[in-house]
Parts: structure tokens; sequence; C-alpha cells
């Protein structure tokens, strides 16, 4: 059974995972802590907390409060920093076989250009997850990600600053991903990862206030899975570069409908907060469904719910 997947084919380096199994950016922190417990070299690939230049302390407590099927996070991009990564995490990481990739956010595009410059050509750094869903504080706060043209800008800045492959991490707050996939990928991007978290909202009725201290959060787990599965159904129809699902899987089976949808890889993020042990279930799952299927490659499913017979 063959369940390695490239996901840079068109760039010098590559970006060769040995299965689709990747965590998610913020859900694992830079992976130091987990490795002590679980074997990571067994994954496909290891996604960094969200790094910005400078260290950031991150927003007021409480920051996280569950909701029907899922989770409101409002973290408030809490990181060490570049600087700090480079030194303390990414000398651990060129010890591993798999592949670490850094998510990067910025404010402005010039940041993003600087921090991918940074991260250049350090051992242990596969690769770099781009994240558009940051505000972009030139044009008032407006997400990268939902304007085609400032997406695309980001992504041309990060082809110019670093010879690594990388990812662009899009944003489902827009009515249709596919203008924003579309620009991205003829921007230069390598991949697509497909999306984050949505922005929601929980009140605590005894307070008569929001939960999280700033009010609003960004909503992740199963009850995200519908419109994940949609956002990468369209991304993988109108590009044709590999797509990373992210948004709700939470075992095997969830796994294999992103793969039939036409992601190449899937993220396991919120479900390594009820299993830390998630990303390794849902790898022996996968490989468990392929066997009573009969699939030797990927390719035979990916995005086969898309083909019309």
């Amino acid at each position: 059974m063959d369940l390695a997947v490239n996901l840079a084919p068109r760039h010098k380096l590559e970006l060769r995972l040995a299965n689709p199994i990747m965590t998610a950016s913020g859900t694992f922190s830079n992976g130091i802590e987990i490795a002590r417990h679980f074997d990571v070299d067994q994954l496909g690939a290891i996604v960094s907390k969200g790094t910005t230049l400078r260290p950031r302390r991150g927003n007021a407590t409480p920051r996280t409060v569950e909701t029907p099927a899922g989770m409101i996070n409002a973290i408030g991009f809490q990181n060490i920093g570049v600087g700090a990564l480079i030194q303390s995490i990414a000398p651990t990481w060129e010890r591993w076989q798999v592949p670490c990739i850094v998510n990067i956010m910025g404010e402005t595009v010039a940041e993003y250009g600087l921090l991918a410059s940074r991260l250049d050509g350090i051992p242990g750094v596969a690769g770099l997850e781009v994240n558009i869903s940051c505000p972009n504080v030139e044009v008032g706060g407006l997400e990268f990600g939902q304007d085609p043209r400032a997406a695309a800008e980001v992504v041309r800045e990060v082809a110019r600053s670093t010879s690594l492959p990388f990812l662009v991490k899009l944003t489902p707050s827009v009515s249709d991903i596919r203008p924003i996939a579309e620009a991205v990928a003829a921007a230069g991007a390598h991949a697509l990862t497909v999306s984050n978290t949505i922005p929601a909202l929980a009140i605590d009725v005894k307070r008569r206030r929001p939960y999280l201290p700033g009010g609003f959060g960004g909503l992740s787990g199963p009850a995200v899975k519908p419109i994940a599965m949609r956002n990468v159904f369209f991304a993988s129809a109108a590009t044709d570069i590999p797509v990373v699902a992210s948004g709700g899987a939470m075992n095997g089976l969830d796994v294999v409908e992103f793969i039939m949808a036409g992601a190449s890889a899937v993220q396991i993020g919120t479900a390594s907060f009820l299993d830390p042990e998630a990303p390794w279930r849902c790898l022996r799952e996968l490989r468990a469904w392929c066997e009573n299927e009969g699939v030797q490659s990927l390719d035979e499913i990916r995005g086969v719910a898309r083909r019309r017979d």
C-alpha cells in the first residue's frame, strides 16, 4: 500500500510525506512535548504553531469554550517569535525524519516576506504554511484571504523571499473560496490548506456576556467538517495544485471523505485535544480502510466524489 504524498510536485525540493496525516497548526504546539510520548516520525508532517516576527503573549484567559460538536478558541497567536523558533525549536526538528512546516503570520505583506526570508535555509524547516487568515493592518483589518489581489500579493512576496516549498492556508470567511484559491495558485503557491476556523461566538447566560474576553473566536471541530469538505471540493476542482484539508477530521473515515473530495493530505487538529493520539489513530484507521477496500494508492480515490460517471 502506497500512502505517500508530494505536496509540492512543481518545486525543485518537493515536499514529500510518507502518508497524508498532518497535524494542524495551533493544536500540536511545535511537537516537542508530544514527541516525548509518541513517535512523530510515523506521521506525514508536523505543522508548527502560528509564528510571527516578534513574540506574542496572546489574549487574556479564558481562551477556549466548548460548543456542541466543537470548540471556540481565541488564543491570540501566542508564540515565541521566529528568532526563538529558529534557535530553540528547529534544531530538534532537524533530528526528526518527519517534515516540519512552519505556519507564518504577518500583519503586512512585507512581514510575510521577512518571515519567509528568516526561515529560508534553516535546517529542520521543510516548508512553510502561509496563513492569510490574518488581519491586513494596511487596509483596516480585512483578512488577506478575503481579497484575491491581497492574497496573491502575499504569495508573490513569499515566493520572492524563500527557496522553500510553501502551502497557503485559506480562510473560510468568504462566500466562494474558488477565486482565492485560483489567485494564490496563479501567484505561485505550491499547495493549499483548506481551510481555517470559522468566526463564532458563545454567550455565558449567567454573566450575560460572551464567554471569551474578546467576544469572538474561531470555531473548530466536527461541527465545521461539512463546510471544510465543501471548500476542499471547490478548491481542488478550481486548481491543479495539491490541497490539504483542515477542519473537523476526527477519525480515519473523515480522512477518506476529505481525500474523496479532492484532498491530498488531511490535518488533524481539534481531535488531538480529546485524544492526543488522534493523528496516529487516524493513520491506523486509514490504513485499515484501504486494506478492507483493496485500495493500494490514494490516487485511486482522490477526488472521486467530484466525478460525474
